[in-house]
């Protein structure tokens, strides 16, 4: 990484390490553990953001179908441990392989795809996975989804408790979170970066654009089938209905609302939006509106994401400190 990179990087790398220290001191301060759960839940959705951003806000590629994905690695680790007795470990060894193996079979074909045909393409492929989940009831538990699965295990010991699940979860989040911050500064990274500006002129600079697309694409997968078991050994089942469309929707609309293509964009959106919905249940028969509505206001007034208002603010108090400084 050259030196102006890392220089760059060292704020950010700080940050990170001050947001993981106030993570990792949460549960000492937590008023009961229903709030330990949810934080839980928000590294989940924020890990499985950080894959999906990676595709669309690094390369600029469309997926209406990353919810796929998160339910492969679910169900691959959940099958594997409550039908056929093997360790969660190996479970997720073949969540992650298993789940890349078929990124790769939907890639080679759908990447050469553009815009709203990929997207369409990747919507196709969401649809036609949950349908398997439904219909393949010999394995997957159908629609009354799977049960019994059981909760990770390292070694002989079981990790059972909201404690130790919140922080295995975080634990893969931090490691997702120093991929990707690596990753945005890497040759990888130039490269999906050049892509995201336009196909034509990524090759024109010598970037093997169907290649680079293929290897993010299989990256992001990673990351869900990641989420995916962590969810499911977490809460001990799966349902279909979990991994359908809308979730993919609401997945997108993390990745939108944190801000696409920034480093902090799927940690805010992912936290944000696991949070919304639980405090606006109070305000039944209205939850939906109000939800609908900071999200409408949300895209009006800061179309960059959240990230851009911190990034502002951050600007603004770097600035005042300075000025006061100089005096």
């Amino acid at each position: 990484m050259p030196s102006s990179s890392r220089h760059l990087q060292r704020p950010r790398w700080l940050a990170l390490g001050i947001f993981l220290a106030f993570v990792a001191a949460f549960p000492a301060t937590s008023p009961n553990a229903y709030l330990l759960n949810i934080v839980g839940f928000a590294g989940i959705h924020i890990l499985l953001s950080m894959g999906l951003n990676i595709l669309m806000g690094y390369a600029g590629q469309i997926s209406l179908g990353h919810a796929a994905f998160w339910g492969l690695g679910a169900y691959i680790s959940g099958v594997l441990t409550a039908k056929f007795g093997w360790p969660p470990v190996l479970g997720l060894v073949a969540s992650v392989l298993g789940t890349c193996a078929v990124a790769l079979a939907i890639g080679l074909p759908t990447l050469r795809l553009k815009g709203h045909y990929l997207a369409m393409a990747t919507l196709g492929v969401g649809i036609i996975v949950h349908t398997l989940f439904v219909q393949w009831s010999g394995l997957t538990g159908g629609p009354s989804g799977l049960v019994d699965v059981p909760s990770f295990s390292l070694g002989g010991f079981t990790i059972a408790s909201a404690v130790g699940n919140y922080y295995f979860i975080w634990a893969w989040v931090a490691v997702g979170a120093w991929a990707a911050l690596n990753l945005g500064t890497s040759r990888i990274g130039r490269a999906l970066r050049a892509i995201k500006g336009g196909d034509v002129a990524a090759e024109c600079i010598g970037v093997d654009t169907y290649r680079y697309k293929v290897i993010v694409f299989v990256l992001s997968a990673a990351y869900a089938a990641v989420a995916g078991t962590l969810y499911v050994h977490y809460i001990n089942f799966a349902a279909p209905d979990t991994f359908g469309f809308m979730q993919s929707v609401l997945v997108l609309t993390m990745v939108v609302v944190g801000g696409i293509g920034t480093f902090w964009g799927p940690i805010i959106g992912g936290a944000i939006l696991t949070f919304l919905p639980e405090y606006l249940r109070a305000y039944e028969g209205l939850d939906v509106v109000l939800y609908g509505a900071i999200l409408v206001g949300v895209m009006m007034f800061m179309p960059n994401g959240l990230a851009s208002l911190f990034r502002r603010l951050s600007l603004r108090l770097g600035a005042t400190a300075a000025a006061r400084k100089a005096r």
